[in-house]
């Protein structure tokens, strides 16, 4: 693997690692500290470190993808024109979707049921601390998108076809999120973003499909009551 390619993989475990100490650190200042209540900085520490700890990762990423030179196969050729990238990068919405629509009917019939922890989780959060959609809905799938599709999808797709390389990656994707049980969505997801990046030989497609993606559901799941247990079907979107 390219050493820059290396490095953002570091970047990307030390910041999902950080929650361990920056969480309560946050939490001891804020009740020691500022006399904060313990319910409320326990969402502080939360949603403060979760932000923070994000958009550094993204920036720290960014700075070295800035200055690497194109590594993978796909960022070597020729990109698609911006007019068709931008229209492949809002067909995708519709295309993630549907391959999310098919996983969840499998998963149906595989008895597997369609609601999840760990999404339930996220959008408590975001009820209690507003500010945390951005991670779900920007920075998260920015960073998703380089670490398990430019850098991860793109590394194997230098060495294997592109089916074994989008598993792999899919797999890895599924693995970072500890969500096993919904492996098959995982999977399906990263396939799709694996085929815009290919397809457009740009990442900023599936980076626009995947946050508009991840918007659209979120904006559903708390317009109404109503939208909110229709959406539980599905929210498997949320893959940030």
């Amino acid at each position: 693997m390219n050493k820059k390619y290396l490095y953002i993989l570091i970047t990307y475990i030390a910041m999902q690692m950080s929650a361990f100490i920056g969480m309560p650190l946050l939490f001891f200042i804020g009740t020691g500290v500022f006399n904060v209540s313990i319910e409320r900085m326990e969402i502080l520490a939360t949603g403060l470190w979760l932000i923070f700890s994000f958009i550094t990762g993204l920036v720290v990423v960014l700075l070295i993808l800035k200055r690497s030179k194109p590594y993978n196969r796909v960022d070597r050729v020729e990109p698609m024109p911006i007019g068709q990238s931008i229209l492949w990068a809002i067909g995708g919405i519709f295309l993630a979707f549907f391959t999310q629509y098919v996983a969840i009917v499998l998963e149906l019939q595989l008895g597997i049921d369609p609601g999840s922890e760990n999404t339930e989780q996220i959008m408590n959060l975001i009820r209690l601390f507003p500010l945390a959609v951005l991670v779900s809905s920007i920075i998260g799938p920015i960073l998703e998108e380089i670490v398990f599709r430019k850098v991860i999808f793109g590394s194997l797709y230098n060495r294997f076809p592109f089916w074994l390389s989008a598993l792999l990656s899919s797999l890895t994707f599924a693995v970072a999120h500890m969500d096993f049980t919904h492996i098959l969505i995982y999977t399906a997801m990263g396939f799709t973003f694996a085929f815009l990046y290919v397809h457009t030989k740009r990442i900023i497609v599936p980076i626009i499909s995947h946050a508009m993606m991840n918007t659209l559901v979120t904006v559903a799941q708390f317009s109404t009551l109503d939208n909110a247990i229709h959406v539980q079907g599905w929210i498997r979107g949320l893959l940030w």
